[in-house]
């Protein structure tokens, strides 16, 4: 009989053991099951199912949250209460990596040096700035075309044709001519594709890739911009480096800016890419029926809908458009041999999509 009782509680250890690996088992099943990604599908109709379906969730999930948000901030105002704080969302620019070089408000040597720097006599406006513009040696049609249009955007600015000529001697002759800045505009396969700014007489020299370049005529109800001074304005620049290249794009214009002519031009830094655009205010009046406080409209003695006048400011954008990135800044003029660097862009640099140098 002992025998027989020590057999079956063997055998009921193992019907148990075996029921306890089937569950562990059905587990894993069932976990692998709601791991599975849509992307893991090979059926093209049920991957597109699934993806449609896990889409409708977060919808709905995020219309929940939004819904509780908004039923948060309302109960807080009938309370009196201060409404909850709205969550900052997470960019690559509010979580940029720390950088020492970061220009504060309250930086007095930063102030300190920039009565003495290259560019103050025009910025204090002593000097009134000159910019001479030229192209590369192998122009191209649109090269030509786009110095036109920045002849438009900087004032008192001339083009002189390139030809042959060194650009060191260029440079000289802009010195002899009291010339305050050189701009030379490269071409590569028939398109501008560089832009080079020398502060003179002594420097520093800003070496600029060129991109997604929109000409005038390809801006769609683009304007015509006036012979008046342009306002300036200068966005993000906070570091060290882009101060100083703000300062160097500051000194081609002039800082007596004349607000009748209503132009802008901005230069606006995000994440390392100067976005360059002209633009002109204009101020238009616009009519529309008065209501009241019922959503009615109004009439007025002679039983006509009356109507009100409401001035209305838009941009219209005048070209051209393109974009900037620093490639080096050079101290002195313009010398590929034996030229010092301040900064130069290498593509060790590039380690991280949150580090950034302007």
């Amino acid at each position: 009989m002992g025998g027989k009782r020590k057999k079956s509680e063997s055998e009921a250890e193992e019907v148990q053991f075996v029921e306890n690996s089937n569950g562990d088992d059905t587990n894993k099943k069932t976990k692998k099951k709601m791991e599975i990604l849509p992307s893991m599908i090979k059926n093209k109709e049920k991957r597109s199912a699934v993806h449609a379906k896990l889409k409708r969730e977060k919808k709905l999930e995020k219309r929940k949250k939004a819904k509780a948000r908004e039923a948060d901030e309302k109960r807080a105002l009938e309370l009196g209460e201060e409404p909850p704080a709205k969550k900052i969302p997470r960019t690559i620019e509010n979580t940029r990596e720390l950088d020492e070089t970061v220009c504060m408000p309250d930086d007095e040597e930063l102030f300190a040096g920039n009565d003495a720097d290259e560019f103050s006599s025009i910025l204090k406006h002593g000097v009134t700035p000159k910019i001479l513009i030229t192209t590369c040696r192998f122009n191209s049609t649109r090269g030509p075309a786009f110095v036109s249009e920045l002849l438009s955007v900087i004032p008192n600015a001339h083009y002189y044709k390139r030809g042959t000529y060194d650009l060191k001697k260029i440079v000289e002759y802009a010195k002899k001519k009291e010339f305050t800045s050189v701009v030379v505009v490269h071409t590569n396969r028939r398109e501008p594709d560089a832009l080079l700014i020398m502060s003179l007489p002594d420097g520093p020299t800003a070496h600029f890739k060129l991109s997604k370049l929109v000409l005038r005529k390809d801006i769609k109800n683009h304007g015509n911009p006036t012979s008046h001074e342009p306002e300036l304005v200068m966005t993000n620049f906070t570091t060290r480096l882009g101060h100083r290249i703000g300062r160097i794009i500051q000194s081609l214009f002039p800082q007596e800016p004349n607000f009748k002519g209503r132009r802008v031009v901005t230069f606006h830094n995000q994440r390392d890419f100067i976005f360059v655009r002209h633009h002109r205010y204009i101020f238009e009046s616009k009519g529309s029926q008065q209501t009241d406080s019922k959503g009615k409209t109004v009439k007025d003695d002679k039983g006509e809908k009356a109507s009100q006048q409401k001035m209305i400011a838009r941009l219209q954008e005048c070209g051209p458009r393109f974009t900037l990135k620093l490639l080096s800044m050079q101290h002195g003029t313009f010398d590929t041999k034996g030229g010092e660097y301040e900064w130069v862009h290498k593509p060790e640099m590039d380690t991280s999509r949150r580090r950034f140098f302007l």
